[in-house]
């Protein structure tokens, strides 16, 4: 018996769109189990507004790695192409 690798997903659509997009399936699969996944019209604050401890926050909540050694700079462009 061959055991299913695929992850558990709330939004089969919004995943099955983004592997169409070349997205990886842990990131695709990240973003479609989010609790809004699909949803738009998110009212979240600029990052230039964001102090850099705000910005690391975000960055580890993501799982972005080396964000310890980033300037603010750097974590805004690494949480915009994440």
């Amino acid at each position: 018996m061959v055991k299913n690798t695929r992850p558990s997903i709330k939004n089969e659509e919004q995943y099955d769109a983004l592997i169409e997009q070349d997205y990886s399936q842990q990131k695709a699969a990240r973003i479609a189990n989010t609790p809004n996944a699909g949803e738009k019209g998110g009212h979240a604050e600029d990052y230039e507004k964001r102090t850099k401890e705000e910005l690391y926050a975000q960055a580890k909540k993501v799982g972005i790695s080396g964000r310890s050694k980033m300037t603010k700079q750097e974590l805004i462009n690494a949480l915009r192409n994440n």
